[in-house]
Formats: C-alpha cells, structure tokens, sequence
C-alpha cells in the first residue's frame, strides 16, 4: 500500500503543475486561483478521497494551522511593505489612514454588535468575532493590490497597505476579546491591555521593523561591497529579514506583523539598487503564491456540510451584513471628503470608494486569528460558532471576490485609460 505521505505529494505536484501550466488561461477567466485550491482542497477532504485530515479545534492541529497560516501572513505583509514606494507623511498615507483609523474600528464594531444582539453572544466573544474578521487579507487580495514599486494608483495603494496594516492592528481587538472571554469584569485587566497590548505592542512593532531593516539593509551592503553574496542565495536576504524582523519584535512583546509590514517598506526605501528590491519581491511572491497554495487547501479539508447548516443562520447574517452593508458604508464614511494624493482638488469618485466597499477580502489573516485564539482560551460551543462563521466567511469571500475581481479591475483599468486620454486633450 503507497503511504498517504507519497500521496500527497503527487497530489499537490499535480495541482501546482495544472495550475502553472494553464495560468495564461486561468488569468483570464472570471475566477481566482484561490477558487481553485479550494475546490481541490474539498476535493482532497473527507467528502472526497480523504486524504488532508485536519480536526480543527484540538490543540495540535489547531496550532499546526496558526503556525502555517502565521508564516503565509508575515511572508504576505512584508511583500505589501515591499510594493510600496511613497513617502511617508499624512497627506500621501491618507486614504490608509482612514481605511484604518476608521474602517478598521467600524467594521470590528459592527459585527460585535451582530454577535450581541443577533447572534446571542456574550461581549468578549462578540468583540472576538469582530476582530478575527476584520482584517482584509493580503494574500488573497494580490490581483487588487499595487503590481509592482513603480505604480502609483491609489485604489491598489490604499487596499495594498491596508491589507498590510490591519493583519496586525486587529490583534489589540483579539487580545480584548480574549480578556473579555476569560474575566467579564473588565476593570482587572482594562488598564494593562491599552498599555501593554494596544501602546507598547504597536511602538515596539514599529521601531522593531525599522531598526532591524536598517541593520540588514546596512550590513548586505558593506558585505556586499567586500565580497558580493552569490547571486542564487542573495534572495535569501529578504526571507531572513522576515524572520529575523518577526522573531525579534515578538521577544519584545510587540506585534510582529506590523514590525515585518515596516521592514519592507524600509527595506524599499533603503535599497539604492531598484533592481535588487524588485528581484527580492519577485522571490517573496514567488514564496507568498506557494504557501498560499497550501493554506487554502487545509481550508478547503477542513469544511464540513453539518456544523456550517447548524451555525446557517449565524453565517449567512454575517456574510450578508458584513459584504453587503458593514464594509461598504464604512468605506463610504471613512472616505467622505478623501481627495487623490496626486491632486488635492478632486476628491476620490464613487467608483473608486465603491471598489474599495466591495473588495473587503477575508482569508488567511482571519483563518491565523482564529487559530490563535482557540490556542488561548477559546473554546466550547463559542469556539464551534465563531470557526464555522469565520470559516463560511472566507469560503464566500474566495468565492464572490474571486469571480468579480478580473471584470471589475479590468473595468476599472479600462475607465482609468478612458479619464486619462480625457485629460490629455
């Protein structure tokens, strides 16, 4: 009998090989690549040939799924950072800054409320809920985010730093509600959560991610300069600065996602060869696509028709509230009055505030929180509502943000082209 081990390595050789070689396809066709790990993750689960087996909600797989989905985000956010090529000051930052400052807070919110009063949840695991699905996710979301350092368009810029921004600034709100699940008497720990978990967490991750992207961009160099690496190895420069960045941020207690997001927009910024940035993205994407590859596959294994029919009610509210309501009038108010970076008298067109409403990805970032938190005190009948709610979400989101985002972007980039020959003549 062949062991299942050699299996599964036949099975995700030929799914990445049908993938590649009918990409030029794929590319074109209304549907994501995600889409396509799912239904082969489905596939390879216990509705198909049995093969991934992953009981989510027991210690082991539960971390085996945080620590799997923790590499994906860190390799994720760094590629954002990595993308980006702007200055830093408030008026080129603004539309990430609303995305976040209030976006954030308004979608987290709302769906603690839902989880009140809708869904009959207690406050801490209300707030739990909101959190896990608040970040929009970097992995899932490449197609509408910045292709490459030199593009400068502000709907890619403003989904491409939120999406590394909020992986990491949800995690004050998942500390909450884990407080709140395990003492209801807010006042014992209210005080040490917004020193420690909210300022400290966030100043560490901060000055974590640039002092160590300065040192490793500052010793490559002088090295380099010496005895210049090999050019097979010399990629490995940026996965050892994620690493490195994520591992040392979190010795301090401070939140290394946003410390790895820092270190790649430093990492940009610093480099003086535009060439040698390009080719680490190139790489890191290259690593991101992989990975993802599996995480959606351990997604798809993991879906079950009766826990996702008891919890229906739940889902489909939070689905439906959540695309369909929450997220598009929180961008609505948290972009009134926003103008473009590149032209301070027009403010940003419905179309664009319309397209960041809609295209509120949830993926790996959420299935990472949630691990997280069933590692650190969740469980119970709140642990099965919230993983089938959170699974659901992202089975719906890979599933219609997968299917509209080739027309819409290709609509947007037509309607980009079409205002841009206007203005020249």
């Amino acid at each position: 009998m062949v062991d299942i081990y050699i299996i599964d390595l036949f099975v995700i050789g030929l799914i990445l090989m049908m993938v590649t070689l009918f990409s030029g396809w794929i590319s074109r066709l209304p549907l994501s690549f995600a889409l396509i790990y799912l239904v082969a993750g489905i596939i390879l689960g216990p509705y198909g040939f049995g093969i991934i087996q992953l009981r989510v909600g027991q210690t082991f797989n539960a971390e085996l799924l945080e620590r799997i989905s923790e590499l994906v985000v860190i390799i994720s956010v760094f590629s954002c950072g990595l993308k980006i090529s702007r200055p830093l000051n408030l008026k080129k930052w603004n539309i990430t800054i609303r995305l976040i400052a209030l976006l954030m807070p308004i979608c987290i919110f709302s769906l603690a409320l839902i989880g009140k009063f809708l869904l009959g949840m207690d406050w801490g695991t209300a707030i739990l809920l909101g959190a896990i699905l608040a970040p929009t996710d970097p992995v899932l979301a490449s197609e509408v985010q910045l292709t490459d350092i030199k593009d400068k368009d502000e709907l890619r810029f403003g989904l491409t730093s939120e999406g590394g921004l909020n992986d990491a600034l949800a995690f004050p709100f998942v500390y909450f509600g884990l407080y709140a699940i395990k003492d209801n008497n807010w006042n014992n720990w209210l005080k040490q959560w917004i020193l420690v978990d909210l300022v400290w967490a966030i100043v560490a991750g901060i000055l974590m991610g640039i002092i160590v992207a300065k040192i490793v961009v500052w010793l490559d160099s002088r090295l380099q300069n010496i005895r210049p690496a090999d050019i097979v190895m010399e990629d490995f420069v940026a996965l050892s600065t994620i690493l490195l960045t994520y591992s040392l941020t979190e010795m301090v207690n401070g939140y290394g996602f946003l410390a790895v997001f820092v270190a790649g927009i430093v990492v940009q910024d610093s480099c003086r060869n535009p060439e040698k940035s390009l080719a680490q993205l190139e790489f890191i994407e290259r690593l991101e696509k992989l990975l993802e590859i599996g995480t959606i596959l351990l997604l798809g294994s993991i879906l079950l028709i009766k826990p996702i029919m008891n919890y229906a009610f739940a889902l489909l509210t939070v689905i439906v509230l959540l695309f369909l309501v929450i997220r598009p009038l929180g961008t609505w108010i948290s972009t009134m009055g926003k103008t473009f970076s590149n032209s301070p008298h027009r403010k940003t067109n419905m179309q664009t505030r319309l397209l960041i409403g809609w295209f509120g990805i949830r993926g790996v970032g959420s299935l990472y929180y949630l691990a997280y938190a069933f590692g650190n005190g969740l469980k119970g009948e709140a642990g099965e509502q919230i993983a089938w709610i959170t699974y659901g979400t992202i089975v719906v989101s890979v599933i219609i943000h997968g299917i509209s985002t080739t027309p819409l972007m290709n609509f947007y980039e037509r309607s980009l082209t079409v205002n841009n020959f206007k203005g020249k003549n």
